[in-house]
C-alpha cells in the first residue's frame, strides 16, 4: 500500500495512492461515508499509532469505496504534503561506503575552491580515495536533525541566506511503528511501517565550518524546509527487498547520478537495534539511510544553482521533486 498526506480545503487528510500513482483515495472521507469517523484516519501519525488493525480498516474502506470517484482526487494539482509532516523524531545515518569515503575529500576541495587554492585542489584531485574509517564498520553512525523543518514534494526549498553552496542528497529511509526499546535486529522489521525518499538538503559551506568543530551538523542541515520527505510511504509488502532498489538523481531533467540501495554497512533493522539500546523508539520516527554513493554534489563537485529542479527517484517508491531558490536575488 502507498499512503500519502495531502491538503484539501485547508485540512490535512490521508489517502491511499492508487491508479498507478495517479489518484488519492481519501481515507478520512471514506471513514465518514461509512459512518465511522475513525480517528485513525485523522493523520498519518494516528494511522501509524493504530497499528495493523488500522491498516486493515484502510484496506476494507478502499475495497468498499475505491471505485467511488467522489472519494478520490488526482495527484496532479493536489498539494501533497510530507507523508509525516511532523515526525516524532528524525535520525539520518551514514551507511553507504562510497559516500563516506568521498565526502571528506569533497569538503576539502570545497575549501580549496573557496580559498582559490588551485595547487591544493589539484593535489586533492590526484589523491587516491582513503580507506573507509573502521568506526563505520563497528556501529551505525547517525545524527538527529530538525523534525520541525520538514516539507514534501513539489515544494520550493528556500536557500538559507548564510549559505552560498547548496546541495541535494539522494537517500531513502523508514518510518517506524510499534513503540519499543532494546529491539533485536531479528525483531526490528516489526517496527518498520514503510519506506519513503529523503532529500537531505545541505548548506555545504556552513556544514564545512561547523564540522571542523567536531560537532554537528547543525546549520549545515537545519534550516526551514530543508528536510524533504515523500512523495508518500510505501509499506514493506510492496517494497520486497529494500536493499536492491535502483536510485537516481536528475537536475533540470538531466541525470546527475545513479545508484543502488545495496551495500549498506548496516541494514535498517541493525540500525534500529543500535538506536534502541536503552532508548525507546517511538512510532512515527524517520530513520534515513544516508546518501548513496555519488548521490550528492559534494562528491561530484557539482552543486545547485538558483532555480534548479531536483528529482530523486527510488524504485518502487516514486519521485520526490523540489526546486531551490536563493532568497537574496
Amino acid at each position: 500500500m502507498k499512503l500519502a498526506t495531502y491538503r484539501l480545503n485547508d485540512r490535512e487528510r490521508i489517502a491511499i495512492v492508487h491508479q498507478d500513482d495517479a489518484s488519492l483515495f481519501d481515507l478520512t472521507g471514506a471513514s465518514a461515508r461509512a459512518g465511522e469517523n475513525d480517528p485513525a484516519f485523522n493523520s498519518m501519525l494516528a494511522l501509524i499509532d493504530g497499528g495493523d488493525a488500522a491498516l486493515d480498516r484502510a484496506r476494507s474502506l478502499f475495497a468498499r469505496y475505491g471505485s467511488d470517484q467522489n472519494l478520490s482526487v488526482p495527484v496532479n494539482g493536489t498539494e501533497i504534503l510530507a507523508p509525516v509532516p511532523e515526525p516524532r523524531q528524525m535520525r539520518d545515518g551514514m551507511s553507504f561506503p562510497l559516500h563516506i569515503r568521498q565526502s571528506p575529500r569533497g569538503q576539502l576541495k570545497l575549501k580549496a575552491r573557496t580559498e582559490g587554492n588551485a595547487a591544493e585542489l589539484a593535489r586533492l584531485e590526484a589523491e587516491p580515495l582513503p580507506d573507509l574509517p573502521e568506526i563505520y564498520r563497528k556501529q551505525p553512525i547517525y545524527y538527529i536533525t530538525n523534525r520541525f523543518s520538514v516539507q514534501g514534494t513539489n515544494t520550493t526549498v528556500k536557500w538559507p541566506r548564510y549559505s552560498k553552496v547548496m546541495d541535494y542528497e539522494l537517500e531513502f529511509g523508514v518510518i517506524t511503528k510499534n513503540k519499543g526499546a532494546n529491539i533485536s535486529a531479528a525483531k526490528a522489521r516489526d517496527h518498520i511501517f514503510g519506506f519513503t525518499i529523503f532529500n537531505d538538503f545541505s548548506a555545504r559551506d556552513a556544514q564545512r565550518v561547523e564540522m571542523e568543530g567536531r560537532l554537528g551538523p547543525a546549520k549545515g542541515k537545519s534550516f526551514d524546509g530543508g528536510n524533504v520527505l515523500g512523495p508518500w510511504i510505501v509499506t514493506p509488502d510492496e517494497i520486497g527487498d529494500p536493499y536492491k532498489l535502483n536510485m537516481e538523481v536528475r537536475v533540470n531533467g538531466k541525470v546527475r547520478s545513479q545508484g543502488v540501495s545495496d551495500g549498506m554497512l548496516f541494514s535498517f533493522e541493525e540500525i534500529i537495534a543500535h538506536v534502541t539500546q536503552d532508548e525507546t523508539l517511538m512510532p512515527g520516527e524517520f530513520i534515513g539511510s544516508g546518501t548513496v554513493g555519488n548521490g550528492c554534489g559534494l562528491e561530484l563537485g557539482w552543486y545547485l544553482e538558483h532555480g534548479d529542479r531536483i528529482e530523486l527517484e527510488v524504485e518502487k517508491i516514486g519521485v520526490l521533486r523540489n526546486r531551490v531558490e536563493r532568497q537574496d536575488v
